[in-house]
């Protein structure tokens, strides 16, 4: 009976552990965020978005990246600073999920405002939501089609 309860236990705390991935984590667990999670680590924000937070993501795809000509996304990845710019624009402070989402403008951690829209499903600036509510231990991802970009 003690060696099944303490197994029980052990089940449960590794159960919990595998649900308590943070943002970045549960980013690279996906598999459609490779391009994302290198922009993260070329820009130096791993650790930022591996803190408490909470912040809500508004995460592009791979595909969404693919849109963006590979020369200027090259480009992009080797400017820290701009790459920083469009990163944070993507992040705002706090966890909204989908059931919250209202339209209007909210303030990003870059400083600037996104419009939100929900006239014909979510929208965000230019990109379509396509998946919503992707919980991680310090905060939410709503997945995009499109990268933003800073106005």
């Amino acid at each position: 009976m003690k060696k099944t309860l303490i197994a029980s236990v052990i089940a449960l705390g590794a159960m919990t552990s595998a649900f308590a991935k943070d943002i970045v984590d549960t980013a690279v667990g996906a598999g459609n965020f490779k391009t994302l999670v290198t922009a993260i680590q070329a820009a130096g924000l791993v650790d930022t978005l591996k803190s408490p937070g909470p912040f809500t993501v508004f995460a592009p795809t791979d595909a969404a990246f693919a849109k963006i000509p590979k020369a200027d996304l090259d480009a992009l990845l080797k400017d820290k600073a701009k790459l920083t710019a469009v990163l944070t624009y993507h992040v705002v402070p706090g966890k909204v999920m989908a059931k919250d989402v209202k339209a209007g403008q909210v303030k990003t951690v870059q400083g600037s405002m996104l419009t939100v829209a929900t006239s014909y499903g979510v929208t965000v600036d230019n990109a379509k939501v396509t998946a919503t509510d992707i919980a991680a231990s310090n905060g939410v991802i709503h997945v995009i089609d499109t990268v933003l970009m800073p106005k």
